[in-house]
């Protein structure tokens, strides 16, 4: 007699729980910069440690489940493309302006990319239109992340001059745009590409690893090359190893976590949900540095705090509902059509 099969969560339960995850592993990524870059590693030096560790998880990842190094249709040229936009670029510019912006300020600054993937994802793809839902939904949520983090972007002990912080609220603001650059790219140039030559299955489209690995490989060269170059000490190892037990925590964290779980948990998702509705990941990361400050530092929630949170969760749920789906800019199905392909 055959034994009753446990039920399995359904897809759309699934990619919920990506969702879930990928946001607590980008969430938290801005804190473990800060105690990088507060610990002493220099920006470049940082970005490198963590890829190192991010290629090390990778490879065993592509080795455990038998991937293949995407080779068709130029593939190598466009992860390396993808590797400079989606990693190298952001990567450094958030780190480096973390060094005169405290986190919190990066995180809510991250929270632009939303808003600038619905326009470019509108002009340049063709089933991701502006719609009434997800504009309000987008800008809902994006004035809950500024409630959240209003606390936080006041005067700081010790700051640096005003005319640093700006330059380091504008390398963040330079990563926005990276960010969302990528996403469109990725919709365009990658996701549902055959860009692996399978040898029992002929070409086919790339898995998480195979397009993360890569990736990491391409920015990890340059990133590494100008550390050397710019951030050598004068003297003993060519590049300074974390200074202290949390530095190498923070670096080990970003490597795993912040970038090699969090790419596969990426990719993963925007393949099946797509740029937009992908990039609303960015509007829970305060409410997960705010739990982190809960959890780990003591930290009380204040009334702004509880609102900015429901503000985030509700623009989430409003941009991904069947309400006011009418069109207001953009080319191809609207989101009713697009939905059901991805059932």
């Amino acid at each position: 007699m055959s034994q009753p099969s446990m039920p399995r969560p359904s897809p759309s339960l699934a990619l919920w729980l990506v969702f879930g995850l990928l946001s607590l592993a980008w969430g938290s990524s801005f804190l473990f910069i800060k105690i990088g870059v507060e610990e002493g590693l220099g920006p470049l030096t940082l970005v490198s440690f963590r890829l190192w560790i991010a290629i090390a998880f990778l490879g065993v990842v592509m080795v455990a489940t038998g991937g293949r190094l995407p080779r068709r249709d130029g593939a190598l040229r466009k992860l390396t493309v993808l590797g400079m936009i989606n990693v190298a670029i952001p990567f450094t510019l958030i780190t480096w302006g973390e060094l005169w912006i405290s986190s919190a300020l990066a995180s809510i600054l991250n929270g632009l990319v939303p808003l600038l993937v619905i326009v470019l994802a509108a002009l340049l793809l063709k089933d991701e239109p502006i719609t009434t839902n997800r504009l309000v939904g987008l800008l809902i949520g994006f004035g809950g992340a500024v409630l959240l983090l209003l606390p936080s972007l006041g005067s700081e002990p010790g700051r640096v001059d005003p005319a640093m912080a700006f330059l380091g609220e504008l390398a963040v603001v330079g990563a926005v745009v990276a960010y969302a650059a990528s996403v469109i790219f990725i919709r365009r140039a990658i996701s549902g590409q055959p860009l692996v030559e399978d040898p029992v299955h002929g070409p086919r489209s790339a898995t998480p690893a195979e397009i993360a690995l890569p990736q990491c490989v391409a920015a990890t060269a340059v990133t590494s090359s100008l550390a050397l170059a710019l951030e050598r000490p004068a003297a003993g190892l060519p590049i300074p190893l974390p200074p202290s037990l949390p530095a190498w925590v923070a670096v080990a964290w970003l490597g795993i976590v912040g970038s090699g779980l969090a790419y596969l948990l990426f990719f993963r998702l925007i393949g099946a949900w797509g740029a937009t509705r992908t990039s609303l990941v960015t509007y829970v990361m305060p409410v997960v540095g705010i739990a982190l400050g809960v959890v780990v530092l003591g930290e009380r929630l204040d009334i702004a705090e509880i609102l900015g949170a429901a503000l985030v969760i509700g623009g989430l749920v409003l941009a991904n509902s069947s309400m006011g789906q009418r069109r207001l800019f953009g080319r191809g199905p609207g989101p009713a059509a697009a939905a059901a392909s991805e059932r």
